[in-house]
């Protein structure tokens, strides 16, 4: 396989083991503790813990394309704010 026309740096290799590593480590919280503590929280429906980690993920997206488009290509204020939004989300939704 030829994966020459993708950009391979660090932070692009950061990016994919930290969102495996996510995954992984969902999966195993789920096998010790079955179930995905569903709760309602403030968007007023039951989500679980794979819910928030979608939600948390996907609203880290639109932050970074936010920043991107806004302010620019120096992205550690823009991953630090989606870290604090998905605090934000793992506690409040």
């Amino acid at each position: 396989m030829d994966f020459s026309w993708m950009a391979w740096t660090w932070p692009t290799a950061i990016f994919f083991v930290v969102i495996a590593t996510l995954i992984a480590g969902m999966g195993a919280w789920e096998w010790a503790v079955p179930g995905g503590s569903p709760r309602v929280g403030i968007l007023r429906f039951e989500t679980t813990r794979g819910d928030r980690l979608f939600i948390s993920l996907l609203g880290s997206a639109f932050v970074h394309l936010a920043w991107l488009g806004l302010v620019g290509p120096d992205l550690w204020w823009a991953t630090a704010l989606s870290v604090a939004y998905a605090v934000a989300v793992f506690r409040l939704v």
